[in-house]
């Protein structure tokens, strides 16, 4: 072989390694820790030494060994309805909520001390796109998506509709401003609604390598997603098995690279005995997150 040949080959070789060590080895999630949590119903947060488990109209927070230390919960007639995914920054528990399944669709943002667990705030964005189903912040910004089902909803007396309860192919990803005013959005492409079934996107959480990790409401599995280079249509990166039932999910911001989740019960566990469940795992996923995501300027 030739001079010229064999630095063409070697160029070739190079190139070929290069592509197999940018972040395209599969993710993957190995679990650590499974909680018997009654709380888990909804969604999970998790600061340095605790984690918070979600349920409509319920906040547990735990040690993460599973020792409860605090509950709130609301009145069944008060304001708080729904509450979804939560995270915890600078010692406050911010918590995606809105009416689901009700007609009209509204959302607010909901404020508890996370050493109290006492509701100290309350933002009503009111008549958005659809259900906010979570939120979390990265370099300063706002992220969270307002989900849509195809699942039909529930008039303002409770009785049921023949109409979806907003259509899952509407269902947005969004970023807001320090005022909570969108500023970009985008929506799913088929292949993840097809996941999604009747209902939608339940869970975001920015990973510690700067990505957006995502989840649904019922699937064993989590969506590493990447903002298209133009165009409305977020792209999937990849989808990760994990031993999750949809719902909240939460990177784990004190220990980077852990990542937790829940187990939602089904009908069939619970006259088995077997309740929701609070789950953690050790990734592979490195912190590489220098600031934000970067095609995005806050």
């Amino acid at each position: 072989m030739n001079a010229r040949l064999l630095w063409t080959a070697a160029l070739v070789v190079a190139g070929w390694l290069a592509s197999g060590s940018s972040g395209s080895a599969q993710t993957t999630f190995k679990q650590t820790l499974e909680l018997s949590i009654p709380e888990a119903n909804q969604g999970i947060a998790v600061d340095e030494q605790n984690f918070y488990a979600i349920d409509d109209r319920t906040i547990a927070k735990y040690t993460k060994v599973g020792r409860l230390l605090a509950k709130w919960e609301g009145a069944e007639d008060g304001p708080i309805i729904h509450l979804d995914s939560g995270v915890v920054i600078d010692g406050k528990l911010y918590c995606a909520h809105s009416n689901y399944r009700y007609f009209p669709m509204v959302s607010s943002i909901e404020v508890w001390d996370a050493a109290t667990l006492e509701h100290i705030g309350s933002h009503s964005l009111g008549i958005r796109h659809g259900s906010l189903t979570w939120l979390d912040r990265i370099d300063g910004v706002w992220w969270g998506t307002f989900a849509n089902y195809d699942r039909t909803g529930l008039a303002p007396d409770g009785t049921e509709t023949n109409l979806p309860y907003g259509g899952k192919m509407n269902t947005l990803l969004v970023k807001f401003d320090r005022n909570w005013q969108t500023l970009e959005s985008w929506i799913f492409p088929n292949e993840l609604l097809d996941r999604f079934e009747q209902m939608s996107n339940s869970g975001g959480s920015w990973g510690p390598d700067g990505v957006l990790y995502l989840s649904g409401h019922d699937p064993a599995e989590v969506y590493k997603i990447r903002f298209p280079e133009a165009g409305s249509v977020i792209e999937v990166d990849e989808v990760i098995p994990a031993n999750i039932r949809g719902q909240g999910i939460a990177w784990d911001r004190s220990r980077p690279g852990t990542f937790w989740g829940i187990i939602r019960a089904t009908d069939d566990e619970e006259a088995q005995g077997i309740g929701n469940r609070v789950v953690s795992f050790e990734t592979n996923v490195a912190k590489t997150h220098r600031r934000g995501p970067l095609r995005f300027k806050p």
